[in-house]
């Protein structure tokens, strides 16, 4: 009995050996797989301007526009020029149907060569009454009558060809022309619409005199000079920031908001890019200083306590940081200490991340990967 009871036990250790060898001992020390990243997933760090002074917000808007409206009525016949088309000074835009006034036209000439044979008769009338006259063969009375015909045939002949003008500038108004070089910017008709006098046909833009059209707050004004810098961003060019100068000032403030209007001049090669009525914000520079900026989306907090993911040596390490000031317009805070122009940040930090855990970039993975915020295994 006892020597089957150690036989038993040895067995069931040899057992419990072999099964424990079996067991890779890759498993049993297995390391955290690194996290895979894209370029687009990292942000590097760099020294920017932070600008000091007033918020400005407004939209761009080009200096020379006219807002063609109808001067004559009638129907549309054509629409030369669609939205965008570039234009030149001159360039017929659209025509409306003249056979009305062209009617009118030749009407108000037929007036006018009656009224010119009805002068020429009572010109000739009125120099043989004073012949007569003076040879006493006709009153006075005869010699004044006739004077006053010949003065109003002539009265006759200017209203004629007043109104011989006026027909023409009207059938001239049947083709509305570009009053100077641009872009059509909006087209409101089109071919077999009715037109009346005063409805808007189109308008035409001169894109080179874009400018950005923003207001600042009464209390801000002062602070604003002609000349200054003013640094902003508008809405459609993302990551994008534009520079121009204050042009000029209103004088009078909004009557509803109490803001007033500030003019920026941008440059031409920056007008040549934009279009009009985009919404733009930024600040007119009073001052500025070099700072480091980073997007609040790659800040994480702990309380009081504020930290980034930085990417050194192709590793993960949580880097606490201090703050300054908030640039509530672009969505950026100053990083006053923690890093460095040129340090490398995660971009958007989710996920559980560990300090220490490995990095690896591939160029094969997505832009924006969802890999750079899967959790790290422990």
């Amino acid at each position: 009995m006892n020597k089957t009871l150690v036989l038993l036990t040895l067995s069931a250790a040899v057992l419990v050996a072999c099964g424990k060898a079996a067991v890779p001992t890759d498993l049993q020390s297995a390391e955290p797989q690194p996290l895979l990243l894209v370029e687009q997933d990292v942000l590097v760090a760099e020294a920017s301007a932070l600008s000091q002074g007033p918020v400005i917000s407004g939209s761009l808007q080009p200096e020379l526009r006219a807002d063609l409206r109808a001067e004559v009525a009638g129907i549309v016949l054509d629409v030369l020029k669609d939205n965008g088309d570039e234009v030149a000074k001159g360039d017929v835009l659209l025509r409306l149907d003249p056979t009305a006034i062209r009617d009118k036209l030749l009407s108000a000439q037929e007036a006018e060569r009656a009224a010119k044979v009805a002068l020429e008769q009572s010109e000739r009338q009125f120099k043989r009454m004073q012949s007569m006259v003076k040879q006493g063969m006709v009153a006075v009375e005869a010699v004044e009558t006739a004077e006053g015909k010949r003065n109003q045939a002539q009265s006759e002949l200017a209203s004629a060809h007043a109104r011989v003008v006026e027909a023409r500038q009207q059938l001239e108004k049947t083709e509305v022309r570009a009053p100077f070089a641009g872009v059509v910017g909006s087209r409101t008709v089109s071919p077999g619409d009715t037109a009346q006098v005063g409805m808007q046909l189109l308008s035409v833009l001169d894109i080179d005199t874009m400018r950005f059209e923003g207001m600042v707050a009464a209390d801000q004004i002062g602070k604003v000079e002609t000349g200054a810098p003013v640094r902003f961003r508008i809405n459609g060019f993302a990551g994008q920031e534009f520079e121009g100068q204050v042009q000029r000032v209103n004088p009078v403030a909004n009557e509803a908001t109490r803001q007033v209007q500030v003019l920026v001049a941008l440059s031409p090669q920056a007008a040549d890019r934009l279009v009009a009525g985009l919404y733009a914000e930024g600040r007119i520079d009073v001052s500025s200083r070099p700072a480091i900026m980073l997007p609040e989306s790659s800040l994480l907090r702990d309380g009081d306590t504020a930290f980034v993911w930085q990417v050194l040596d192709a590793n993960l390490r949580r880097q606490q940081v201090s703050l300054g000031e908030r640039d509530a317009r672009l969505g950026r805070v100053e990083i006053t200490s923690g890093l460095s122009a040129g340090d490398r940040v995660l971009r958007h930090p989710l996920g559980s991340l560990k300090d220490g855990a490995p990095v690896e970039f591939s160029g094969d993975a997505p832009a924006g990967s969802e890999l750079a915020t899967a959790a790290v295994g422990e």
